[in-house]
């Protein structure tokens, strides 16, 4: 039988409302800031009929900083996104491609909506001016494998590359590939994750009429409120975060710095409702003891759950029903369990497709550093039933403030419409 290789993470990039680099998205996830505010862009003018006045825009971000500047203005902002965050990530696992042979170098990278601005800013062009106004770069901008696309061609990556398109599951289910590629010694190199950019007028429209969408138009920063009895929907927010791995062998034999390993990757469908989630949290449970089986690791080894929490009701009381089934008591505050369980999507906001890789920032940085981020906003950890009346939950959510404890094994949740759950498995590398 082949030998499964081992697969480590060497770099990160990242760019979303806290930051427009990984390392200052971990401080500020680490110190709880939010990056909700007011919607600010000229784009809503004009509408009419809006009760949702918050998202998790990046405001003053410019990609030109590391981009190209006319390459850039032919990408939707979704792959300005992705491009940015690889070329960080790339920079920062200190990988000269130049010397790597291409062909063992891949990329794969998720979307929910891929390039759904220039979908809208056509569809508007069609409309006022007719088809022989629409660009000509429409369709390749619009591509949700754009992303993943440019940054192969940007980097000269021509080993596996493909795009994943499972709603919130997106980049999730890119990491657990690209790891996959590696494993089988299919790749050495693959650079991973997600991106996204769809606070749109449309999207926010969209998710608005769902009524998925927190109303808290008052206090954006305390809007979004993951596994607390008074949260009342997710922020839509935008951003890219993406990560490099390499085979154990390839990392060490260039003398990389490992950040962590990636050792489980499990994923299933609730096949059950196109945008609620199974509530007793089954399709989520078999994600979670998937990664727990291909990681080779008991429930009770977990320390850390970086959840999905994406402050609706309905999703938060399905994750934790998933986990009082998958880790028992070890997850139970009063029957004496350590399992620690945190949302930055509290900070955050829901980045869509590009959730997963946003989160494995909060998740590298566990196990290394043995800090972990905090679900702030939250005040009385439960949910609301039906006849009014409130079940609380009985976990440890880290509420509002970082703790301090070492990390062995961290867990990271990703669930989208379609009934799509992925989990993914980081671990300290101790070497």
């Amino acid at each position: 039988m082949k030998k499964i290789r081992e697969v480590v993470i060497t770099g990160i990039g990242a760019v979303t409302n806290q930051g427009t680099d990984a390392g200052t998205i971990w401080e500020a996830m680490r110190e709880g800031r939010s990056g909700i505010s007011t919607i600010s862009d000229p784009a809503f003018k004009g509408y009419e009929g809006w009760n949702v006045a918050i998202d998790g825009a990046i405001e003053g971000w410019d990609p030109y900083t590391r981009l190209d500047k006319r390459e850039a203005k032919r990408l939707d902002r979704c792959a300005q996104l992705g491009l940015f965050a690889a070329q960080e990530a790339i920079e920062h696992s200190g990988l000269d491609l130049s010397k790597e042979d291409p062909t063992r170098c891949g990329v794969v990278v998720g979307s929910g909506v891929g390039g759904i601005s220039t979908i809208e800013q056509n569809v508007m062009t069609l409309i006022e001016k007719g088809p022989s106004r629409i660009s000509p770069f429409t369709v390749p901008r619009l591509m949700v494998n754009a992303v993943a696309g440019n940054i192969s061609i940007q980097h000269n990556l021509q080993g596996p590359a493909s795009a994943h398109a499972t709603a919130c599951a997106s980049s999730g289910h890119a990491i657990g590939d690209a790891m996959g590629y590696i494993q089988r010694g299919l790749a050495d190199v693959m650079i991973a994750g997600g991106a996204e950019a769809a606070c749109t007028p449309l999207c926010v429209g969209a998710f608005m009429t769902m009524k998925a969408l927190s109303t808290r138009n008052d206090d954006p920063e305390g809007a979004s409120r993951p596994f607390d009895v008074d949260r009342d929907g997710f922020i839509l927010s935008e951003g890219a975060s993406i990560c490099v791995l390499e085979s154990e062998e390839h990392a060490k034999a260039r003398g990389a710095t490992i950040l962590a390993k990636l050792v489980g990757f499990g994923n299933s469908c609730d096949a059950s409702h196109i945008t609620a989630p199974n509530a007793q949290g089954l399709g989520a449970s078999r994600s979670m003891m998937g990664a727990l089986r291909d990681a080779g690791i008991s429930p009770e080894e977990v320390d850390y759950v970086n959840a999905h929490g994406t402050s609706t009701p309905l999703g938060d009381a399905a994750e934790v029903a998933a986990a009082y089934n998958v880790f028992g008591s070890h997850a139970r505050k009063s029957e004496g369990g350590r399992l620690l369980m945190s949302s930055t999507k509290s900070m955050h906001g829901h980045t869509l497709g590009a959730s997963g890789a946003v989160e494995m920032i909060a998740c590298i940085h566990a196990c290394r550093d043995g800090v972990i981020a905090p679900t702030i906003n939250l005040t009385t950890a439960g949910t609301r039933r039906e006849d009014g009346s409130i079940e609380l939950f009985d976990m440890d959510f880290v509420p509002n403030e970082a703790r301090e404890r070492p990390i062995k094994y961290a867990m990271n949740n990703t669930f989208g419409f379609g009934g799509h759950n992925v989990t993914l498995i980081i671990a300290r590398y101790d070497g």
